[in-house]
């Protein structure tokens, strides 16, 4: 397929292609995660992540349309952006350390419920019935496979539920900033601004990787990166409400890769629950599909 017949691709197909890539990137990230927490805290694992990204992303910059992109009159919304990420980041990176993969991912799922509230509120969007429709079967989905009442609740289960609060955050503000900035910006400043908030608490209980650790390192880098850039270009093309949840397709991704890695069960309540997060998903873009034709 040519670059023109992608073009002639319906926009909420292709931010589905690149949310493709922002799920691979957000699971190798994940697998990056839980080999590093084995020595390194949450805010070291944020600072190195920001460490390798700010000098990939200003020789991006660099190579594709020079500092000029990175012009904007909108700092204090990029801050309030990082400031939400960085929270969703450090709950998320928290759980990867104490529970399962795919207990993170489950609850991280809650992710477009909060997501389809705040786009409403701050961007104006409209929640239809085959969104509301979606956002119900993923959040129902995603209690099947929590089974709430089922047992105690891991403290890094809740750290990674607000999480999802954050990344939601996050995610609403991104809409809001790419009517104006470039996704290059959107990821310079994403890596400027969390660099000293990982940083200085990380400073507190120091411990330098060992070499084993620094392949790691760098996926952990460079997949925040991609996973952030596919994101963003996929907001480009479509409402929030429509890309978010596409994420669900990672739960079955990461499933699989705990079962083969870690030896982390896949049990039926998670495969039933994935079953409904998946059908939300087929009916939001067949939905808007309909809707923008």
């Amino acid at each position: 397929m040519n670059i023109t017949s992608i073009q002639h691709v319906h926009p909420a197909w292709r931010a589905a292609l690149w949310m493709a890539g922002a799920l691979f990137s957000f699971s190798a990230m994940a697998v990056g995660g839980r080999e590093l927490a084995v020595e390194l805290s949450t805010f070291q694992i944020l600072f190195f992540r920001s460490l390798i990204g700010l000098p990939l992303v200003g020789l991006v910059v660099m190579r594709y349309g020079g500092p000029q992109q990175l012009r904007t009159r909108r700092l204090p919304l990029h801050l309030l952006r990082n400031l939400a990420h960085f929270g969703g980041q450090y709950g998320w990176f928290y759980g990867l350390a104490f529970i399962s993969l795919a207990e993170v991912f489950a609850i991280e799922f809650t992710v477009p419920l909060w997501t389809a509230l705040l786009a409403v509120v701050v961007l104006g969007e409209r929640l239809t019935p085959i969104r509301l429709l979606a956002v119900i079967l993923g959040i129902a989905g995603t209690f099947i496979i929590l089974r709430p009442g089922s047992g105690m609740i891991h403290p890094a289960a809740l750290a990674v539920l607000l999480a999802a609060f954050g990344y939601a955050t996050a995610h609403t503000l991104t809409r809001k900033l790419v009517s104006t900035e470039t996704p290059l910006a959107i990821l310079f400043y994403m890596t400027l601004i969390q660099l000293p908030l990982g940083l200085i608490p990380a400073l507190t209980d120091w411990t330098f990787p060992s070499p084993a650790r620094w392949p790691w390192v760098i996926v952990v880098g460079v997949s925040a990166l991609t996973a952030h850039y596919c994101m963003a270009r996929a907001l480009r093309l479509a409402d929030a409400t429509v890309v978010v949840p596409l994420d669900f397709l990672r739960l079955p991704l990461i499933a699989l890769i705990g079962a083969l890695f870690y030896g982390e069960t896949v049990t039926w309540s998670l495969a039933l629950g994935s079953l409904l997060i998946l059908s939300g998903i087929a009916t939001n873009l067949w939905g808007e599909q309909r809707r923008q034709e």
